[in-house]
């Protein structure tokens, strides 16, 4: 049964300026650099048939490409830090892909996401860690901006199924283009 989501990937540029941000927090489990990504819809554990119903509908989505640039870091978790990310900064050709990916999956009969879209890139997965630690990480890392990087495809990626998930493996890709 495997795990899916769609995503797109960071160039390793990205990738590489975003894992030198890395350290400072006990507890921290860091995202290898590889594996960062920015989810626009998550899937879960679906049988092989379903799988093939999600890579179609996908293949249907249209989109033009657009440029992307990550701005800033925060948490989720407040009380209880459960995750270190870095934001996205607001691009409607981006809420508009992740709306195209949220409709096609429904009309292929997947439960609706019930949590908003909050586009981010996760830089650790937290345990035990202080919340004066990430307070100060963010603080320090705050004002991080990457350079804006072209989005021209997304993917569909699998994770075995673990705590964390990764490593993520490209099941498919989607070239954005116009409409025909």
């Amino acid at each position: 049964m495997p795990r899916l989501f769609a995503g797109l990937e960071l160039p390793p540029s990205v990738a590489g300026d975003l894992s030198r941000l890395r350290g400072g927090v006990p507890g921290a489990r860091w995202i290898e650099p590889d594996a960062l990504h920015i989810t626009l819809r998550f899937i879960g554990d679906i049988d092989d048939a379903v799988a093939r119903d999600v890579a179609a509908v996908l293949d249907d989505v249209s989109a033009l490409p657009f440029s992307l640039r990550l701005g800033g870091v925060g948490v989720f978790g407040r009380r209880r830090p459960r995750s270190i990310w870095a934001g996205v900064e607001p691009e409607p050709a981006l809420l508009a892909l992740q709306g195209t990916i949220e409709r096609a999956c429904v009309t292929i009969g997947l439960e609706p996401e019930r949590r908003n879209f909050s586009p981010h890139v996760t830089l650790a997965r937290l345990k035990g860690a202080s919340v004066a630690d990430v307070q100060a990480f963010i603080a320090s890392h705050n004002l991080y901006r990457s350079p804006p990087f072209a989005v021209e495809r997304f993917v569909l990626f699998s994770a075995r199924p673990s705590r964390g998930g990764g490593p993520y493996i490209v099941e498919q890709a989607y070239e954005l283009f116009p409409a025909m």
